[in-house]
């Protein structure tokens, strides 16, 4: 609706305020602390606005919430660690925002947490082992930060898991060989723009629900393993600027 101002402190005073969407505005400014009196508040929706500051601490008293998303701001800082206090939390969305330093351990911590979307931020540091942890998880969104290291294997242990998106980072080292052997609803993997090396996964045909493979601008070599025509779901993929080699081969199905 194009609203514009500040957020009132007053809102505080709505104390049986279960759900607040002020999504796609022009609001601006820091978050009044006296959100936090909202402790019944389930779901949050601050997106597609010019809320700027550090990520409040405070929010870690909100310990009904189930959704957050931040996305789409101005917001600053960390994340704070008080987030491992909502355990109830299912959907963190901090997408397109200027968080930086590194991803705390304490996310592997939110056991009900369904998806959870970081990316365009300048998060550095590697990614936490503990989000293994996360056995609910559905997305796991991440790209376009500053991440190193190697991708946990953990993570592709996540039977439910349907997106994986860590394009854009530093990410180095290899990718299991049974990669697909635990994600059988897997829909989507983004890992383009990265420092990975080694052979593509055999297992790739494994994961049967694939729509979308992209491998492109990494150090991949090796073949380009037949296997990958069985995947009948697939409809982008991209495998460009690696170090593949063998034989071209055009799969299709008469």
């Amino acid at each position: 609706m194009a609203l514009t101002g500040r957020i009132p402190r007053d809102l505080g005073n709505l104390t049986f305020l279960v759900s607040l969407v002020l999504r796609s505005n022009n609001f601006h400014g820091n978050l009044p602390q006296e959100i936090a009196h909202l402790r019944r508040l389930k779901y949050l929706d601050l997106s597609l606005n010019n809320f700027r500051g550090e990520v409040p601490s405070w929010f870690g008293f909100l310990h009904k919430l189930e959704v957050l998303n931040l996305g789409n701001n101005r917001f600053t800082g960390s994340i704070p660690c008080s987030f491992s206090n909502i355990s109830t939390l299912e959907t963190l969305n901090l997408r397109f925002n200027s968080i930086e330093g590194q991803i705390p351990k304490a996310i592997g911590s939110l056991e009900n947490l369904r998806v959870l979307i970081l990316g365009r931020n300048k998060f550095i540091g590697s990614i936490p082992e503990e989000i293994g942890n996360l056995h609910n998880l559905n997305v796991l969104s991440m790209e376009h930060n500053q991440l190193t290291g190697s991708i946990p294997f953990t993570i592709f242990n996540i039977s439910s898991i349907q997106v994986i998106a860590f394009s854009n980072n530093s990410v180095s080292g290899k990718l299991p060989n049974d990669l697909c052997n635990r994600l059988p609803i897997l829909k989507e993997l983004h890992l383009s723009m990265n420092k990975l090396h080694g052979h593509m996964p055999i297992s790739l045909s494994n994961c049967s629900q694939l729509q979308i493979l992209s491998l492109s601008v990494n150090d991949f070599d090796g073949p380009i393993h037949s296997e990958i025509g069985r995947l009948s779901n697939l409809q982008i993929l991209y495998l460009g600027s690696n170090h593949f080699t063998g034989i071209y081969v055009l799969f299709y199905e008469c």
